[in-house]
């Protein structure tokens, strides 16, 4: 009778641990949201202290106005080359600068055969203001529309080239370009510099603030980066809602790159955004890619630091994949690429199978209120 109440009884508390770990889980997560969300919301919105370059008007260049896709007015300068063309580059900007101010990361490129339209978001440079938007370093959709509408006047103009084109892009401007061409087949290759995302950013920063606004040491230990990654996305959430905008992943747009040529450039000096933060993206996307650190560079300095080098591996990149005579690659989608997009989405990993799915649903259901 002892031996099958006891074997009862630990069959009651097998049994039991989902339910306890679900409840420890939960109450974890109320806690932190309600204790330490504001700080996330409140470090999430603070501007990076850095001076940010914007250059002058150039006769050169062809000043352009251009429709977005709800009706604001956005600028552009549009740089040729002497024939014979050897095609056609669309430059997205850091965060802040001017649509002039990408004349040192492009001059060279003009210089060597190809064209190149540098353009400003909303409420920044000369482009029109959208009212009640502040934008901040972090990539919106706004910017994202903004983005395909570059690409939408690029194959409107008479002088379009048929066979594509590039893109090259700077921080902030690198992610919202690669999300509106991941689903642009016109876009045949890819130059970042700088490039982050959201939920890559975050999630590693969070674990940083957490330590400094917590002293439960023994808490620290026990969270897993998942975790973090859901309550990130609960004050994701509520800073869209605040501020009227959404925050897209890039995450999920890597991938489908593929099989369009990819070159990212990141300074190993750069505290803003950790080499790790830049190799989880380039692990994401697929052949054929190539990251380059550069020594000694902190964020956006790659040019100043790597000088000459920079400057020929961008042009040998474009020599190589989007001059006319390179051989234009399958834009295809291709199945299996959004198939890996869609298993490395963020907060829907994998490993979440079995009795923890429905945890997760719980967490996710919990982080959109």
């Amino acid at each position: 009778m002892e031996v099958v109440t006891v074997f009862w009884l630990g069959l009651a508390l097998l049994c039991s641990m989902p339910v306890l770990l679900f409840l420890a889980l939960v109450f974890l997560h109320v806690y932190i949201r309600v204790r330490y969300l504001r700080f996330l919301i409140r470090i999430f919105q603070e501007k990076p202290l850095f001076v940010i370059p914007r250059g002058q008007p150039l006769p050169e260049a062809e000043d352009v106005r251009f429709p977005s896709s709800d009706g604001l007015t956005l600028c552009g300068c549009y740089f040729r080359a002497a024939p014979p063309r050897r095609g056609v580059i669309l430059f997205g900007l850091e965060f802040g600068s001017n649509r002039w101010a990408c004349r040192s990361y492009c001059e060279h490129l003009v210089e060597n055969g190809f064209d190149v339209f540098a353009f400003e978001s909303r409420n920044q440079g000369d482009s029109d203001a959208l009212p009640g938007y502040e934008p901040l370093q972090w990539v919106t959709t706004y910017e994202v529309r903004d983005a395909e509408a570059a690409l939408a006047y690029l194959k409107s103009r008479p002088d379009a080239d048929p066979h594509g084109i590039g893109f090259f892009g700077i921080s902030k401007g690198a992610g919202a370009g690669l999300i509106a061409a991941a689903r642009d087949p016109y876009v045949r290759c890819f130059v970042t510099d700088g490039l982050f995302a959201t939920y890559t950013t975050l999630v590693p920063y969070m674990k940083q603030w957490f330590r400094i606004y917590n002293n439960h040491y023994a808490i620290q230990g026990l969270i897993p980066l998942w975790f973090y990654g859901l309550i990130g996305l609960a004050g994701i959430r509520r800073i869209e809602r605040e501020r009227r905008c959404r925050f897209p992943h890039l995450e999920r747009y890597l991938p489908r790159l593929a099989p369009r040529p990819l070159l990212m450039i990141h300074g190993l000096a750069d505290t803003y955004i950790k080499t790790e933060m830049t190799t989880r993206l380039f692990a994401l996307a697929h052949e054929p890619k190539e990251l380059w650190l550069v020594d000694n560079a902190k964020h956006n300095q790659a040019l100043q630091v790597a000088g000459q080098e920079y400057r020929q591996r961008v042009l040998r990149f474009f020599e190589t994949h989007l001059a006319h005579q390179a051989t234009t690659p399958n834009t295809t989608k291709d199945p299996k690429n959004e198939k890996t997009a869609r298993q490395r989405e963020p907060y829907r990993r994998k490993s979440s199978k079995g009795f923890l799915a429905p945890l997760f649903r719980v967490f996710a259901f919990f982080s959109s209120l």
